[in-house]
């Protein structure tokens, strides 16, 4: 069957299928050109925003990794990392370091082994074992649901008495090892008034002539002569004896002579500088690109100019030079004092020379805006780590207790890891660990800016679900589909365009069709009459 649009123009002798055409593409190619402009001004927008975020992105983690990798701030070192090594603690400031240290003895734990049990999944007996610590006296309850070596371990581990008791097996069955932590004070015993071939085999009293289990090891405290004067600490981990040191003690090298030293970043902080006005200069180029004017002739400019976003973006870079960033009393405040000055394009360049100057007379001060202090209000409650993303400000920590450790850091109930407290990851001060060394309520905890904390803000300001750049997404984002919805409506006008055209012109075809046939029909009647005549 023939179709209306194909038999168009059979009636009037007229192309009208062109025609239709015609008329429908001079409907249709105006908006078809609107929309796609808007297509192609929307996807600039798109990737001009993605330039920018990755850009921000990118420099502020850049930054932020090189600050965090402690190349930029001064670094303990040690003449034997074989016997000792050092490392800086989170936000001390070392400055000159000269000391001498001789490990004569490392802290050790309490063991206590027992004899080989041959059967271990049989069962050991029942009764009460008494474990006796510096913190108490803890009960050992084994009843007929635990009696076995592997119920004896699990009961000891859960006694809460800090001892950590697993069974090591052999050939000969398997014997039970309990430890404590080191120490001296962590000394402990197990007591019992069962028989001896039943709980009594696993008793232990240093105070006792014979004993069925065996001390393996006895338990001692670090022996350490700083700078000639001797001290004693009860783990091989110290934080406290060296000032913003932390001494890892690796062996006993009685007699020998261990020195600690300091190396200075400045070579890796003119570096650092460097690279920080290259990476400033790079981001501004690809802002200025997208920001940039249309020309006199009205051609050209940037995907995103005049956007409220990318202009605040610029804004808050431009700040960067002269934000304060911490430091320490006396030494510099801002990128400016240390020789980063801004051009009167908006780029930033390094007047070398300055910078020099700056860590040759101060090289703590310098060294300070790359490295943000972190300080407590409290000397019993110590920052043991500091992540990158730790945002800076003064954070409260209240509600401190130490049996059962705990507290509230910056209005989150802290997590408690051993004898560490972690900042909630929903708190601002998410990355901070605290170690708490005796009876405090509460303390202030500070952590200084620093340059890459101050452009961590500028990131997150930015980039917040609510800040200026996630807007400006989701504006290109809505009008992305916003264009599909008219690009599918324009398509539905234009099909019912052609559809009436080819209705209208259908109808009319028809029409001719009938006149034409009632104009041979009246020529063939006149023909006739004519030769009739």
């Amino acid at each position: 069957m023939t179709s209306i649009a194909s038999s168009l123009g059979v009636g009037s002798g007229l192309d009208t299928a062109a025609l239709v055409e015609k008329l429908t593409a001079a409907v249709k190619d105006p908006k078809e050109a609107a929309i796609a402009k808007r297509e192609t001004v929307n996807t600039a927008k798109i990737s001009a925003l993605a330039n920018a975020v990755s850009g921000i992105d990118a420099f502020s983690s850049s930054l932020a990794t090189l600050v965090a990798g402690g190349s930029l701030f001064t670094q303990p070192s040690s003449s034997d990392e074989g016997i000792v090594a050092a490392s800086a603690i989170p936000g001390a400031r070392l400055g000159a370091l000269s000391a001498t240290l001789e490990i004569r003895q490392l802290a050790q734990a309490q063991t206590l082994v027992s004899a080989n049990i041959a059967d271990t999944a049989g069962a050991i007996g029942q009764g009460t074992l008494t474990l006796t610590t510096a913190s108490g006296t803890f009960d050992v309850v084994i009843g007929s649901g635990n009696d076995s070596l592997d119920g004896l371990v699990k009961a000891i581990n859960e006694a809460g008495a800090g001892l950590a008791a697993s069974v090591v097996k052999d050939s000969n069955g398997g014997r039970l090892v309990v430890k404590s932590a080191t120490g001296a004070a962590k000394a402990f015993s197990m007591t019992t008034t069962a028989p001896a071939d039943g709980l009594g085999r696993f008793a232990y009293d240093a105070d006792a002539t014979t004993n069925a289990m065996t001390q393996a090891q006895a338990p001692q405290d670090a022996i350490i002569v700083y700078d000639g004067v001797s001290v004693t600490r009860p783990t091989n981990s110290v934080s406290d004896l060296v000032p913003g040191v932390k001494l890892d003690l690796k062996k006993a090298a009685e007699g020998t002579t261990v020195t600690l030293g300091a190396s200075r970043p400045g070579t890796a902080i003119t570096g650092a500088v460097t690279d920080f006005v290259t990476a400033y200069n790079s981001l501004k180029s690809i802002l200025d690109e997208a920001t940039a004017a249309k020309a006199a002739d009205g051609t050209g400019g940037g995907p995103l100019r005049g956007n409220f976003s990318i202009r605040e973006m610029q804004r808050q870079l431009s700040k960067l030079t002269s934000t304060t960033l911490g430091g320490i009393d006396g030494g510099p405040k801002t990128l400016a004092e240390i020789g980063v000055s801004t051009n009167r394009d908006g780029t930033l360049s390094l007047d070398t020379t300055k910078l020099e100057t700056m860590l040759a007379r101060d090289p703590d001060g310098v060294e300070a805006l790359f490295n943000p202090a972190q300080k407590s209000s409290s000397p019993l409650v110590a920052i043991t780590s500091l992540s990158g993303k730790t945002a800076p400000g003064t954070y409260a920590v209240t509600d401190i207790t130490t049996s059962p450790l705990g507290a509230t850091i910056a209005g989150f109930p802290a997590l408690v890891s051993g004898n560490s407290l972690i900042a909630s990851a929903k708190s601002p001060a998410a990355g901070l660990v605290l170690r708490v060394d005796g009876s405090v309520s509460a303390a202030t905890i500070t952590v200084d800016a620093g340059i890459g904390g101050a452009l961590k803000a500028i990131r997150d300001a930015l980039r917040g679900s609510d800040g200026p750049l996630a807007t400006a997404q989701a504006a290109v984002k809505k009008e992305t589909g916003q264009i599909a919805d008219d690009r599918v409506k324009m398509e539905e006008r234009v099909t019912a365009y052609s559809t009436r055209l080819t209705s209208a012109f259908g109808t009319m075809d028809t029409r001719v069709a009938a006149y034409k046939a009632t104009q041979s029909y009246l020529e063939q009647q006149i023909a006739i009459w004519t030769n009739a005549d």
